[in-house]
């Protein structure tokens, strides 16, 4: 009766994982509850946004276009151009963009697109890092493939080391998964490393599937991304520079508006065209007010840096209260910490049992390799809260562990 990728393959999610795993413990009731498991950001959407999805009630009884509006289409192109310093009118609103219901909908479906039933003698390939978002191992086994974890560890740089996958099985290789900066070690992939590796696809028909929802949230330098990589790479004259790629951005973070479910994927013009037809036979169509909202908030670039204040003044609370313990650093993007506590989830359980407080086994994010599951040692914190809530949260965290 049901699909056994779905059944046998893809187990219980990680947050249902953890819910179980919590259940049994009572929290202290006289402590607030902080949940720090999930990466929803509690900032506020922009007022300015909220107010146009608010004015657009006359568009609720039309079907949108499955291609997007061209103003929002003209938005993305625009704030890509801007963000990664690409010529302007490289980028065709026509041909490059795509807008999705989020970064999820886009790397799920990267898989279905791209992954034929049959490549180099045998089942499809799909590459993802190890720890993963759990998207990208839904759509590698839904959409047919052998899924293939590449272990993103500290002796690596929590970067996976896909170049040593042997050329066998990159002849059978669809889709290579990557995240930059790094869900949830914040590790941002060098313009060399991104070159590598479409290079690597390229040679073998593969597609590079890069998920860049956190490139707006960084503590240093801008995070290189794959349309730069790409053009600086190109041996085309312009005419192809984007060939086998697929870069994923969200407004999620960028904006603090995860319920707008609003991202887009660009890149590869035939991939662009793929992703559009999958849309029109049964995609979701993204409403009126969310796509008019979307574009003033792709054109707007005084609140991602308020954005970034705000998850820069948490990465200070927590680096004074942790900054020697459960080998802490700074993760280069993204707001998660990353923190080794030598048993993920007997720490999950003392710090739910006796602080309150709500992390997710680093386990929970990663599958066994060779029987072992490289991120057993870890937890994941969100840092997703205003200041004084995460002060509280690392007090917490702190003091039981």
């Amino acid at each position: 009766m049901f699909n056994p990728r779905l059944t046998e393959t893809l187990t219980d999610f990680p947050f249902a994982r953890l819910n179980a795993l919590i259940a049994p413990i009572t929290p202290p009731a006289h402590l607030s509850m902080i949940n720090m498991s999930v990466g929803e950001p509690q900032g506020a959407m922009p007022a300015f946004a909220r107010q146009i999805v608010m004015d657009e009630v006359d568009g609720w009884n039309r079907y949108p276009p499955n291609q997007g509006l061209p103003d929002l289409n003209l938005a993305i192109c625009e704030w890509l151009t801007r963000r990664y310093k690409l010529p302007k009118g490289l980028l065709n609103p026509d041909l490059h963009v795509h807008p999705t219901a989020g970064s999820k909908e886009g790397v799920y479906v990267i898989a279905t697109v791209a992954t034929p039933q049959e490549k180099g003698g045998g089942k499809p390939v799909v590459a993802l890092p190890n720890p993963f978002y759990q998207a990208y191992l839904g759509g590698a086994v839904l959409s047919g493939g052998e899924p293939l974890l590449v272990n993103a560890n500290a002796e690596n740089g929590f970067l996976p080391e896909f170049d040593k996958i042997d050329e066998a099985t990159w002849k059978r290789m669809s889709v290579v998964y990557l995240c930059s900066p790094a869900n949830p070690q914040g590790a941002i992939a060098s313009m060399d490393y991104l070159q590598k590796l479409l290079r690597l696809c390229r040679k073998h028909d593969a597609v590079l599937a890069l998920d860049e929802c956190y490139a707006e949230i960084y503590t240093g330098q801008p995070p290189v991304g794959g349309l730069e990589a790409a053009l600086a790479m190109d041996e085309t004259g312009g005419k192809d520079p984007f060939r086998n790629l697929a870069v994923f951005h969200s407004l999620s973070k960028r904006s603090n508006a995860a319920g707008l479910r609003s991202g887009f994927m660009a890149g590869d013009p035939k991939l662009v065209a793929m992703m559009l037809r999958w849309r029109t036979y049964g995609g979701p169509q993204i409403p009126f007010a969310v796509q008019k909202a979307s574009a003033a908030l792709w054109r707007e670039e005084t609140h991602p840096l308020e954005t970034r204040a705000w998850y820069a003044r948490n990465f200070r609370v927590a680096e004074q209260i942790l900054h020697n313990r459960f080998s802490y650093y700074t993760p280069g993007g993204g707001f998660f910490l990353w923190l080794d506590v030598g048993d993920g989830e007997e720490a999950t359980r003392k710090l739910w049992g006796e602080a309150h407080l709500k992390v997710l086994p680093g386990a929970y994010a990663c599958r066994e390799t060779n029987g072992v599951n490289t991120a057993h040692r870890y937890i994941r914190v969100a840092l997703v809260h205003d200041e004084k809530t995460t002060r509280e949260g690392m007090t917490r965290l702190a003091a039981v562990l």
